[in-house]
């Protein structure tokens, strides 16, 4: 009777482990700046709401200062490491070498998000104290934004946690195809329009889960991002002598939020969806 052997067996590819691995938010901020050094200026330029005037008594119309702000940024340098040895990529499964160029990509990006995110946090208007989602508490944080005459242009974007979208889902005009311009999340959709805000789900939010989730509802114009594209690098290589691939990401970014006017905290309480 002839021995049996059996062997493990390796699919070639792999299968991404749950984790953020995009920006979801890069997207919705300012990012034009003028990058000297370390240091990314963002000009914020408006008339201070002034008024329409008749000429003077002396025949001269009064003149006045337009506002303009510059609002620096200061630029760090941020990176993701990762390293195997070389019996380490010929004995495991998958290709190895494309698992960390993957992997390394979605540390920076997810840094890029949390970056954007703090400063969106040190924001000062907020909707009080917390509440679930419902079309009221949205209609709130719009309400906020339109007094401080923030424009409804398309450019407002609302970040919220998994847990006020599954309140938002019950609410007939959230979830309806007739008050969306699309469907949330058809075809691997990770933003959609409702209420004219562009909407999308994050996963790494302050306080999700808890009873002190921090959404946020901004304008564009409100945030600004800023990269020093030449400095982004993805490098891949091999050390002979210690027999060792690695990849390493690399950015040279910060943010800066530029008018808190246009940013609005949505205090929810997204407690009742969180794991037991």
């Amino acid at each position: 009777m002839a021995d049996s052997a059996f062997q493990t067996q390796y699919r070639d590819e792999f299968i991404a482990g749950f984790e953020q691995r995009q920006s979801l938010v890069r997207q919705t901020v300012t990012t034009d700046a003028d990058i000297k050094g370390n240091t990314a200026v963002f000009l914020v330029a408006d008339s201070v709401s002034a008024s329409a005037v008749t000429r003077g008594v002396n025949g001269l119309i009064p003149a006045r200062a337009d506002n303009l702000t510059q609002n620096s940024a200061t630029l760090a340098e941020w990176h993701d490491l990762v390293r195997r040895t070389g019996f380490n990529l010929e004995s495991s499964q998958g290709d190895g070498r494309r698992i960390m160029q993957e992997t390394t990509m979605a540390v920076l990006n997810r840094k890029i998000d949390s970056d954007i995110i703090t400063q969106l946090e040190t924001g000062t208007q907020d909707t009080g104290a917390a509440a679930t989602g419902s079309l009221s508490l949205v209609m709130y944080g719009l309400a906020i934004l339109g007094n401080n005459a923030v424009p409804l242009d398309g450019n407002i974007s609302g970040l919220i946690t998994p847990g006020m979208y599954a309140y938002l889902m019950q609410t007939k005009e959230f979830a309806s195809v007739d008050y969306v311009n699309n469907k949330p999340f058809e075809s691997g959709m990770t933003m959609f329009r409702w209420a004219g805000v562009n909407w999308i789900v994050h996963p790494n939010l302050t306080g999700k889960g808890t009873a002190a989730e921090k959404c946020i509802m901004y304008h564009k114009s409100a945030i600004g991002h800023a990269t020093n594209l030449a400095a982004v690098q993805t490098a891949v290589g091999y050390d002979e002598e210690q027999d060792y691939s690695f990849c390493r990401a690399t950015a040279f970014m910060g943010s800066k939020l530029l008018q808190n006017s246009g940013v609005v905290i949505i205090n929810h309480d997204g407690s009742a969806f969180a794991a037991q």
